[in-house]
């Protein structure tokens, strides 16, 4: 999802630790390490990392630098290799039958329940190679000032993603910013008391 839409969604979060001074000039450093890896050629089913903000074929940051005026910006891409599941069960069928011609060669009869999950993988490990993976780009900004960063997706296994990586890449860890944390982060941790003992509003009757 990019910031760049006309609408678009997003998390927002804020460090909960201090920055090093020394980070911010090993920020592009740091987004090489952690870079997106292509799996165009190899049968991996899943790959994420950083790349470009302005093109996510840029994992080198040649085209630009994540350095905005008093933002870094960059973007979590995630190729995804997905094997239709029809597709699947064809496959491990047709393999099934070749085992059983197979084996009823050799005077056996059933084909053992290990040997099945064997096939069933082998199938899977084949098919993906024949398969391109579906990518699919998610846009950060870091706010240098504030400390805020916002996230370009409401998708919690995507949330969850970030922040492991920008944790293990930063040595930082974020914290979503929820209307109770926006709440105390305005008014103070005083008063944490009375924002519990505060009853929801429901808007459905």
């Amino acid at each position: 999802m990019s910031f760049l839409n006309a609408s678009s969604s997003f998390t927002r979060f804020r460090i909960v630790d201090e920055v090093p001074n020394d980070l911010w000039g090993r920020i592009p450093e740091k987004l090489k390490q952690f870079a997106f890896l292509d799996i165009d050629d190899i049968a991996e089913e899943r790959a994420f990392g950083w790349t470009n903000f302005d093109d996510m074929l840029d994992t080198s940051w040649q085209v630009s630098p994540p350095e905005k005026a008093d933002y870094i910006v960059f973007s979590l891409r995630l190729d995804t290799r997905r094997i239709p599941p029809a597709v699947q069960r064809k496959h491990v069928r047709i393999a099934l039958l070749e085992e059983e011609q197979r084996i009823k060669a050799q005077g056996k009869k059933f084909i053992g329940r290990e040997r099945k999950k064997e096939i069933a993988e082998q199938v899977r490990l084949r098919l993906m190679g024949r398969f391109l993976p579906i990518p699919a780009e998610f846009q950060v900004i870091w706010s240098r000032r504030s400390g805020q960063v916002w996230f370009a997706s409401t998708q919690t296994k995507m949330i969850e993603m970030s922040l492991d990586l920008f944790n293990r890449c930063f040595e930082l860890r974020l914290e979503q910013l929820l209307p109770y944390t926006l709440a105390l982060n305005i008014i103070g941790d005083s008063a944490a008391e009375q924002l519990d003992a505060v009853d929801p509003t429901q808007f459905i009757e």
